[in-house]
């Protein structure tokens, strides 16, 4: 009894706080993303903002260089309501850029800087940005889409001496004075409205534009951080990518909007991970699950438990991972959480217990719009009863998690995608009555009798590897632009000791195929984590009726030779080539010998 009321009381208490730092975002009022962050300047403006390296800025000098991009746009003719696409690196300047677009109105289209050709056209080009600030330490991956960009984009590039065929951003800027633009700049669009562009896999297909609003952009950059009890003295460590809500909106966010610093990386590096967590003095990081897991693996470090961290927030923290995780490297507090970039449910579980991604006690669920509803997996449909209704899961039964659209509340809207159609197809319709309308997260999930959620799978062709989403109908794109390839059906399969699926493609090829030249194309043209780790030469595909493809069966197989009659291949990460998998090398696989 005692430890139900001591958990109920923190849940009540960190919700509380979450709720009173989130009470004055209002959609309908018009205090937007850059007066969320010209306040905290005014508030703590010679506190140190954020650090990369040797190199630091304060409050105040983030804002200077915003305003000068804020200038920039001005000098160039870019008005409220246009996009420009920022594809640029982690680095000190990154939110400074986009904090400096969204002060004239201008809304950043934030892109993926681990894309590369064709995939990295698609996401510039349905952003419908007019200008592109190019990071020049990516000019290989930007000249790799240059064929497949559409026409009357303006380059600019960015850190670097830039090429003929871009215009030096830098210089543009030193001309710039760097007053903050009044207000009235920014016209009378509300916190309702859209604010930037983040892309996501969404179920299928190549990435979408997903629009994020000021008052969820807003919410993001409070909430949490509330939650965690953030303040001026803390330190947040980035190492996820900041084109991501969890790294760029949620983990920056609760530094700046509490006068802390964000300790800005590169990238994630398990080696260093503890060196820069003490060198920098780290009190805070954002994660991803596999990021814990690829920490938990690594040999004793002196420094693991050296360091002042206090609290973790992040998603898909595995049950397996959790404790083991939290006793070896010391860690006080985790805060998990769950919700799309785009979607409309959002989750968190601040007190317990292990593996719960939130939780929705039964005297708050008027206050939340989610419920969990049948899935078939094998048809992927919601199934319906008599009365032609959805069907809610019972208590401990896994089914597909849905939040209830709302307009009348904005953390309840779903505001969807670039393009209409895309958009419609993640709403559920006359689910629970005639004409609601319910957001599918494409999520399955099982609730307990306590009200908390647990995280089971992704349904669909969407899965994750290497703490991303990958898109099986882009891979499968990819591979059918390879010469002689004639079919690509990509899905995920297990892999013993990794969280999420691992991508495999079973390929029909006119010719057979030449397998070092189809290494260095899926290179070219995709991001690391969308590269299939295993290849299956087949010699024909079984589909549907209506020519879509069957995986029931391939993913069962999986990788294992013994159940399959035809050459399989894994990508040995040592010599970066495609070599046969035999029962020995599957052995290895599985039992951690080859890591993947």
């Amino acid at each position: 009894m005692l430890s139900t009321l001591k958990r109920e009381a923190g849940y009540l208490s960190g919700m509380l706080r979450m709720l009173k730092s989130v009470k004055q975002v209002d959609a309908t009022s018009n205090h937007l993303l850059a007066d969320e962050l010209e306040m905290r300047v005014d508030a703590f403006g010679p506190n140190i903002a954020f650090i990369e390296g040797d190199r630091t800025w304060t409050f105040d000098q983030t804002e200077d260089y915003a305003n000068r991009v804020a200038g920039w746009c001005e000098v160039n003719n870019i008005k409220r309501g246009d996009t420009v696409a920022v594809f640029v690196s982690n680095r000190l300047e990154y939110v400074a850029l986009w904090f400096g677009l969204t002060k004239r109105g201008v809304i950043p289209a934030l892109i993926n800087f681990q894309l590369a050709g064709k995939a990295l056209a698609h996401c510039v080009n349905i952003s419908e940005a007019s200008h592109v600030l190019i990071d020049l330490n990516l000019l290989e991956n930007w000249e790799s889409a240059r064929p497949d960009l559409d026409d009357g984009l303006t380059e600019w590039g960015a850190f670097g001496d830039s090429p003929s065929s871009m215009q030096p951003f830098d210089g543009a800027l030193l001309d710039i004075v760097p007053n903050r633009p009044a207000k009235d700049v920014r016209g009378d669009v509300t916190a309702g409205e859209q604010g930037m562009k983040m892309f996501t896999s969404g179920t299928t297909g190549l990435p979408k534009a997903a629009k994020v609003t000021h008052v969820r952009a807003q919410n993001y950059m409070r909430g949490l951080g509330a939650g965690a009890k953030a303040n001026a003295s803390d330190r947040m460590m980035l190492v996820l990518p900041l084109y991501h809500a969890t790294g760029g909106l949620v983990g920056m966010g609760a530094a700046f909007s509490n006068g802390g610093a964000s300790i800005i990386l590169p990238k994630f590096s398990a080696s260093t991970f503890w060196d820069d967590a003490v060198n920098y003095g780290a009190t805070m990081f954002t994660y991803v699950g596999e990021l814990c897991r690829f920490l938990l693996s690594t040999p004793p470090h002196p420094l693991e438990r050296s360091h002042k961290i206090q609290w973790i927030i992040g998603n898909g923290l595995r049950p397996e991972v959790w404790e083991s995780f939290v006793a070896r490297f010391n860690i006080p507090h985790v805060i998990e959480f769950y919700g799309a970039t785009e979607g409309n449910v959002s989750l968190i579980n601040l007190d317990g217990p292990v593996g719960a991604v939130g939780r929705v006690p039964s005297y708050l669920k008027w206050k939340f719009n989610i419920d969990i509803i049948r899935y078939d997996v094998e048809t992927g449909e919601n199934p319906r009863g008599s009365d032609g209704f959805a069907l809610r899961a019972n208590d401990d039964e896994v089914g597909e998690v849905i939040g209830e659209i709302r307009e009348d509340d904005a953390r309840f809207r779903f505001d969807g995608y670039e393009t209409k159609e895309a958009t419609q197809k993640k709403i559920l319709r006359n689910v629970f009555k005639p004409g609601d309308a319910w957001f599918r997260t494409g999520d399955l999930m099982k609730r307990d009798g306590y009200g908390y959620y647990y995280f089971m799978d992704r349904v669909g062709d969407t899965f994750r590897w290497k703490a991303e989403n990958v898109a099986t109908n882009e891979v499968a794109g990819v591979l059918s632009g390879f010469k002689g390839v004639t079919q690509a059906n990509v899905y995920g399969v297990e892999v013993s000791g990794y969280d999420g699926r691992a991508g495999m493609a079973s390929i029909v090829s006119d010719t057979t195929p030449d397998l070092k030249k189809l290494k260095a194309f899926l290179d070219k043209e995709l991001p690391h984590y969308a590269r299939p780790v295993f290849l299956r030469l087949s010699q024909e595909s079984e589909t549907t009726s209506t020519f879509k493809f069957k995986k029931t069966n391939l993913v069962k197989a999986g990788f294992d030779p013994d159940r399959i009659s035809e050459p399989v291949y894994y990508c040995n990460p040592q010599t970066k080539a495609y070599e046969q998998v035999d029962a020995d090398i599957f052995a290895k696989i599985n039992n951690g010998t080859i890591r993947l």
